[in-house]
């Protein structure tokens, strides 16, 4: 195994960098992975861009990644389930196991949760974005040989995507209106149409996603950046149940409230980068709309990864571009320019 390794660390906004470090002795209890492939997720290109995704601010030197997966090279310890030359999907998440979101079975909600790649905690987190990186055995879910790693490595957003449409409930034969076109909002498109939502629109300001939204089995799309009035017509005639907020913008949760059904339910996913978003509360109120909140994931992850080996969702159909580890900057820029990308996967080589 090489002495060094390279990891993609941000330093302040729109301040990534390549950096070569020592690779540190394993920690007793961990595994080392070698990188396979990592999604850029929006939350690393919120940060790549303000040091920050919502409240949580860059204060130090960050490694990226928390869509990652790859081979389970060097073990400290008892490692239960993992062993050398396992090809894993990492789990971001380190829940304690104790607090009480863990005991009711809310892990998201862990009290003292670590997150790869996260500024959430001081001191931060360091990400996957590196040649090698290291995990709790727990963290750690085999997939079978013939699951690339850049498939593996979105079982975190689709993960995430299945816990939002879980916090909706029941959503069978229901119509559903989904704002945002990006990764998150097409696998939440997905996620929904398996859990049997009967019709899916979808919502964005840009052409470019609104057409791969439509290749993927939207029922119908809408281009609202010149106004919403074909929005409103389609829900005068056909109202909807349920919004999927994915945009993490003030109009996206405004619109999201006020075009689902009185008595509907909206779930605010997205994450909006500087900070609070303004919430329209009489509308909630009047309406008596159920406004729920999702984060993260718990057991969806295992869900995820088993639904991606299965072959039930095709996470790599959303993939429009792969570029190396050491070109983390230039593929950071590149998954933020929307008219050219969805879902940017960086590989190993």
């Amino acid at each position: 195994m090489t002495s060094t390794i390279i990891a993609a660390t941000l330093f302040g906004p729109e301040d990534l960098r390549i950096v070569e470090r020592p690779l540190d002795p394993l920690a007793s209890g961990m595994v080392r992975v070698r990188f396979g492939a990592g999604g850029i997720c929006g939350s690393d290109m919120h940060y790549f861009r303000h040091a920050r995704t919502g409240d949580f601010v860059v204060t130090s030197p960050l490694v990226l990644g928390h869509e990652i997966a790859g081979e389970v090279v060097e073990i400290a310890g008892a490692a239960p389930g993992v062993k050398l030359g396992d090809r894993v999907a990492v789990n971001p998440s380190r829940w304690c196991g104790h607090c009480t979101p863990c005991r009711e079975g809310r892990l998201n909600l862990c009290e003292n949760i670590f997150f790869m790649g996260s500024a959430s905690k001081t001191p931060h987190m360091q990400g996957g974005f590196a040649s090698y990186f290291d995990a709790i055995p727990a963290q750690c879910v085999k997939i079978p040989d013939h699951v690339s790693y850049q498939a593996a490595a979105l079982a975190e957003p689709l993960a995430v995507c299945l816990h939002a449409v879980a916090r909706a409930g029941d959503i069978r034969g229901k119509r559903a209106v989904l704002f945002g076109a990006g990764p998150i909002g097409l696998l939440t498109m997905l996620a929904a149409r398996r859990a049997g939502v009967a019709d899916v629109t979808v919502v964005d300001i840009a052409q470019a996603p609104l057409a791969f939204a439509s290749r993927l089995g939207a029922d119908r799309v809408f281009d609202i950046s010149g106004g919403d009035d074909g929005l409103k017509a389609q829900a005068a005639t056909a109202p909807f149940d349920v919004a999927f907020e994915v945009s993490g913008t003030a109009a996206g949760l405004a619109g999201a409230i006020g075009i689902v059904r009185r008595g509907g339910t909206v779930v605010q996913i997205g994450n909006l980068p500087g900070g609070q978003i303004p919430t329209p509360s009489n509308a909630v109120m009047a309406k008596e709309i159920d406004l729920r909140g999702s984060f993260r994931f718990g057991p969806e992850f295992m869900t995820a990864v088993e639904l991606i080996s299965d072959g039930s969702v095709d996470v790599l159909a959303l993939v429009t571009a792969q570029r190396p580890l050491s070109s983390a900057p230039d593929a950071l820029r590149l998954a933020l320019d929307r008219s050219q990308s969805v879902k940017v996967v960086l590989t190993a080589h």
